[in-house]
């Protein structure tokens, strides 16, 4: 009951509520964001599947500049990402739009992180198991090591998190969240600025 119908229920009241309340917050951040970006803008969509494998447009905010070299190529993401963008991304305040993703349908407060379109092919069965449920902007991988993981482990904590769902486990992921943000935890994969693509699993 809760999976199929209440989870649903508070994805939708708690993100009107948090809209609410730090609404005013995230417009101050996209204004920062407007003129650190160099005119690239506050925001950006990407392309995600959501649950079912179901493609969404994912909101997050945008954290680099689109500076490019003397032949008009992107520069490298190290070079790109602004002063400003390092918070965003550090305080997981990048994910803040989401939450119109979630009173839109395309994800849930919790889940597992919806990843690139590209990698749809690489998953193995059971890694493909994570598109069960809808995606979300924290999940059970994030609380146990985020971006510090293999792409393997993680993807063995999101199927868990599928066939584990419940309020405690919820719970468990919401308050684990706010510590690991408040103590800057696991934001970035060891030695790296930006995490390593997945190239499927050997």
């Amino acid at each position: 009951m809760y999976k199929h119908f209440f989870k649903r229920l508070l994805d939708i009241l708690l993100s009107i509520l948090a809209l609410l309340c730090i609404g005013w917050f995230i417009l101050l951040v996209a204004v920062f964001l407007h003129f650190a970006n160099k005119g690239a803008g506050a925001f950006f969509l990407q392309e995600r599947p959501g649950k079912d494998e179901r493609i969404f447009k994912i909101i997050k905010f945008k954290t680099m500049t689109d500076e490019r070299d003397e032949n008009g190529n992107l520069l490298p993401d190290e070079l790109r990402l602004t002063g400003i963008g390092k918070i965003v991304r550090s305080m997981s305040i990048d994910e803040l739009p989401q939450l119109l993703n979630v009173l839109k349908g395309d994800m849930s407060l919790i889940g597992p992180r919806p990843l690139l379109v590209e990698y749809l092919p690489l998953y193995s069965a059971e890694q493909k198991r994570r598109h069960e449920v809808r995606p979300g902007i924290s999940g059970w991988a994030q609380c146990h090591g985020r971006n510090a993981l293999s792409w393997t482990e993680k993807f063995k904590l999101d199927v868990w998190y599928v066939d584990h769902i419940s309020p405690i486990t919820d719970i468990k992921v919401f308050f684990c969240t706010v510590k690991k943000v408040f103590l800057r935890e696991n934001i970035n994969a060891t030695n790296n600025a930006i995490v390593e693509d997945f190239n499927g699993t050997n």
